[in-house]
């Protein structure tokens, strides 16, 4: 029994030893790693980051009416250019049952009080022809008169405004028909013909009739992601591409940063804005999608390496690369790097166009793939 324990550990040791044998003999055939090689090119790089948001207008400005009512004719429709006092609307006035008996009360009253002084009026001027009272006191009486007929004017004159929205003297302060207070495009006319409209008052912001926008200034508004807002500034360049519009960019100025920042979707996003520069014939809609890309440093024409031949001392954390000093001999040279974009980063010290660099991680082929479909 003993004897067949021994037989069988003899057996298993030489069966581990002759498989480390052939592990080690197959390791020795296997062919020793050929690293490559690169050179600098010269290169420009564009360190970025990016915004989504749109255009829009600059400044659009709402057109309301001063007068409440119906709209009894729409002059104009959205894409139309219009000029400062072209027709936009008119309205038709619907009087309140109250207001316009309320006014016609006071016509009433107004009337009778005029009446009244016009009869001290005549008595008055007759006493004054025969010498009985002083110019004094029937140039009080005048005064009185002429003041009750004012009021009597005034009166009438509210009833016309109340019941058609105009009168007579007042020229354009209240009248039914609404003009555009600016030139410009009209982007959008959100009221048809028969729908009701409110004034624009102290108390109620008003029905908007029209909204109008100079198209020529135009401006990117956007956000950007808490991680991002602390490397912008404003002043910095902008290249705004639309979605709508293919091959083609619009540059801009970051001119606006929002102070406070505003949770979205559980990330803190902080609203931008830039003005688009002086455009070509290229028409852009308000209210297209954009991307903007900030360009925080740009370096161009330098002398730039793949950023993934860059390796990083475990110790000190400085970047360095490894230069061909022979056939698959290689020495550390340490180097001072500039800007990158996540490719390509810029080379300030270190190195020169003729080097060749190892390409240190380089991807091996799987074993058995030919490349063919």
């Amino acid at each position: 029994m003993k004897k067949s324990v021994t037989i069988i550990i003899l057996i298993v040791i030489a069966l581990g030893f002759s498989i480390s044998l052939y592990y080690l003999y197959s390791k020795n055939q296997e062919d020793p790693i050929i690293y490559t090689t690169e050179t600098p090119t010269t290169e420009t790089i564009v360190k970025q980051t990016v915004a989504t948001g749109s255009i829009v207008p600059k400044e659009e400005i709402l057109i309301k009416p001063n007068i409440s009512g119906i709209i009894d004719e729409v002059a104009i429709e959205a894409g139309d250019i219009v000029k400062q006092g072209d027709l936009i609307a008119k309205l038709k006035i619907v009087p309140n049952v109250n207001n316009l008996a309320s006014s016609k009360n006071q016509i009433s009253t107004a009337k009778i009080a005029l009446d009244n002084q016009k009869k001290i009026y005549d008595r008055q001027k007759a006493l004054f022809d025969k010498g009985v009272i002083s110019a004094n006191e029937f140039d009080q009486a005048n005064t009185s008169y002429l003041q009750a007929k004012q009021t009597y004017d005034a009166a009438n004159q509210t009833y016309q405004i109340v019941k058609t929205g105009s009168a007579r003297g007042l020229g354009v302060s209240a009248n039914t028909e609404i003009r555009a207070t600016v030139a410009g495009m009209v982007l959008d006319v959100p009221v048809k013909t028969g729908n009701q409209v409110i004034e624009s008052n102290n108390f109620n912001d008003g029905t908007t009739i029209a909204t109008l926008a100079n198209v020529n200034n135009m401006i990117f508004e956007g956000k950007v992601d808490e991680s991002e807002v602390g490397k912008v500034s404003e002043g910095l360049p902008l290249e705004i591409t639309v979605g709508a519009i293919e091959n083609k960019t619009f540059d801009a100025v970051l001119d606006y940063i929002a102070p406070k920042g505003v949770s979205e979707n559980g990330a803190i996003q902080f609203e931008i804005k830039g003005t688009l520069q002086k455009q070509d014939s290229t028409f852009i809609r308000a209210g297209l999608s954009a991307n903007a890309s900030i360009i925080l440093a740009k370096a161009e024409n330098v002398l730039a390496i793949k950023e993934a031949l860059v390796q990083y001392d475990p110790k000190t954390q400085l970047p360095f690369v490894e230069i061909e000093t022979g056939e698959q001999s290689f020495e550390r040279r340490d180097v001072k790097l500039g800007i990158s974009d996540g490719i390509n980063v810029e080379v300030l010290e270190g190195l020169s166009k003729d080097d060749k660099i190892k390409v240190w991680n380089q991807v091996k082929p799987v074993q058995g793939f030919s490349g063919r479909g």
